[in-house]
C-alpha cells in the first residue's frame, strides 16, 4: 500500500469522524426533508414539462392524421371526377402525413408511459415526504426526550448522594441523643421533686416530735397528756431530771 493511498484514508475517516460528531439529528432531519421537497419540486417539473410534450405530440399526432384524412377524402374526389394524376398526388401527400402521424403515434405511446411512470413517483415521492415528516416529529420528540434523559442522568450523577444521606442520618443521630438527653433531664428533676417532698414530708414527722420532746422538757400539761400511759410519773423522778438536762444541755449545743 502506497505512502499517498495511506494519508489519504487517514484524512477520509479524520474527516468522516468530525462530521458524525458535527451532525445534530435535527437539523439533519430538517435538511433531508428540504433536500427532499427540491426533488420533488424537481419531479413536478419534469412531469409538467413531459405532460406539455404529451399534449403537443398528440395535437401534432391529430393534425397529421386529420390531413391524411383530408388528402385521402381528396383522392377519393379526383378519382370520381376522372382525374387519376390529381387522385394520385392527393395519395402521395395523404401517405406522407400517415407516416407522420403514426410516427407521432408512436412517439405518444412512448410519452404517455413516460408520463404514467413520472405521475407514479410524483406519487411515491409525496407519501415518502409525508411519511419522513412525520417521522421527523416522531424522530424529534424522540431526540428530544433522549437529550432530557441525558441531562437527568448527568445532573443525578453530580449529586453526592452518599454524603447527603451520610450527613442526614449524623442530623437524626443527635435528634435522637437531644430527645434521649431532654427525657433523662426531665426523669431528674421529677426524682429531685419527689425527693424534695419527702424531705419536707419526713422533716414534719420530726419536728412534730421534737415539739413533743421539748413540751415533756418543760413540763407542761400538755406534754404531760401526750406522753404513753406510765410515763408521766416518771418525768419527775431525779433520775429523768438529770436525764432531761442532758438532753437539753445537747439540744442547746445544736
Amino acid at each position: 500500500m502506497g505512502l499517498f493511498d495511506r494519508i489519504s484514508r487517514v484524512i477520509r475517516a479524520n474527516m468522516n469522524d468530525l462530521v458524525s460528531k458535527a451532525e445534530d439529528p435535527e437539523k439533519v432531519l430538517e435538511q433531508s426533508i428540504l433536500d427532499m421537497q427540491e426533488d420533488l419540486v424537481q419531479l413536478r417539473q419534469a412531469v409538467a414539462k413531459s405532460i406539455a410534450q404529451q399534449k403537443r405530440t398528440q395535437q401534432q399526432h391529430n393534425q397529421a392524421q386529420s390531413q391524411a384524412n383530408q388528402w385521402q377524402s381528396r383522392a377519393q374526389l379526383a378519382l370520381q371526377k376522372g382525374d387519376e394524376n390529381l387522385a394520385r398526388e392527393a395519395l402521395v401527400r395523404k401517405k406522407s402525413h400517415a407516416e407522420t402521424a403514426a410516427t407521432l403515434k408512436t412517439q405518444l405511446d412512448t410519452q404517455n408511459g413516460q408520463v404514467e411512470a413520472l405521475k407514479r413517483s410524483l406519487v411515491q415521492v409525496e407519501s415518502k415526504i409525508s411519511e419522513a415528516k412525520t417521522k421527523k416529529n416522531m424522530l424529534k420528540a424522540r431526540i428530544q426526550a433522549a437529550k432530557a434523559q441525558e441531562q437527568l442522568q448527568s445532573t443525578l450523577g453530580s449529586i453526592n448522594t452518599t454524603g447527603a444521606m451520610a450527613a442526614f442520618e449524623r442530623m437524626e443521630e443527635k435528634v435522637l441523643e437531644a430527645e434521649a438527653r431532654s427525657q433523662a433531664a426531665g426523669e431528674l428533676a421529677g426524682a429531685d421533686l419527689e425527693s424534695q417532698f419527702a424531705r419536707l414530708e419526713s422533716g414534719s414527722d420530726v419536728d412534730d416530735e421534737l415539739a413533743a420532746m421539748k413540751a415533756q422538757l418543760t413540763g407542761t400539761p400538755e406534754a404531760v397528756g401526750q406522753l404513753p400511759p406510765g410515763q408521766a410519773s416518771a418525768a419527775s423522778s431525779p433520775e429523768v431530771d438529770d436525764e432531761l438536762e442532758k438532753l437539753r444541755a445537747e439540744l442547746d449545743n445544736l
